[in-house]
């Protein structure tokens, strides 16, 4: 979307990204976030990310997420540029040393929650992305391990039941289900009975008129987790 100026591009514009800042803190009081990349191109030296961080936060922008992989405009297709571009953290880390005063979230690669924990001891936060979405259970223990939860985490079977008034609510405002099942297809992801709970969902969810018994009848293919440890 370089020719709307959308995306990455606008690294190479940043009194244009500061205006932009400036006006949405004119217009909320909510804090206005901007998520970058290390650079763009042949733009991507650490000078130019501290340079556009400088100038955005001069408009008053306090938190940047730092995806530590350059962006090619030219050449790399979004998938590609999530993956191709090689990781530099240090320079994530280095924008934080240089900016102590502000909030910086590092992005890019991060898989796990001991992954993420490395990471916290240089900046302020770390973003998972993809694997989140492919294992979502895979955040069941953040409140606990970060936050100083004492209580543990529900298991995948109480998280689906937790979801089912969620689903039911939407599914009255005219939500198809698949529309929300599609998002929850990597919650078993590693488990005995994973793939049965897929392939429920995906054949199934997209019926008219399906409901919250497609769901509990994928969960019904899965062992609950107690019963995988008696087994074992």
């Amino acid at each position: 979307m370089q020719e709307r100026r959308f995306g990455a591009c606008l690294m190479t514009a940043p009194d244009l990204v500061a205006r932009g800042v400036e006006a949405m803190r004119g217009a909320t009081r909510l804090p206005v976030t901007v998520k970058c990349r290390i650079g763009v191109d042949d733009r991507d030296s650490y000078e130019d990310l501290r340079g556009f961080v400088a100038t955005v936060a001069s408009a008053g922008c306090r938190t940047f997420v730092v995806h530590a992989r350059k962006a090619w405009l030219q050449g790399l297709s979004p998938k590609e540029n999530r993956e191709i571009p090689p990781l530099r953290y240090p320079e994530v880390y280095r924008l934080k040393a240089e900016f102590p005063q502000l909030e910086i979230v590092i992005n890019g690669g991060i898989t796990g929650l001991d992954e993420a924990a490395a990471h916290l001891a240089r900046v302020d936060g770390a973003m998972i992305g993809r694997a989140a979405y492919q294992n979502p259970y895979l955040l069941a223990d953040v409140d606990r391990r970060f936050f100083g939860a004492t209580e543990p985490a529900p298991s995948r079977h109480a998280v689906i039941e937790r979801l089912l008034p969620y689903v039911e609510a939407e599914l009255a405002a005219g939500t198809r289900l698949a529309a929300i099942t599609r998002h929850i297809h990597g919650l078993f992801q590693g488990r005995p009975g994973a793939r049965a709970w897929r392939r429920h969902l995906s054949e199934n969810a997209h019926r008219p008129g399906a409901g919250p018994e497609v769901i509990r009848a994928a969960a019904a293919r899965v062992p609950p987790d107690d019963a995988i440890a008696v087994a074992a």
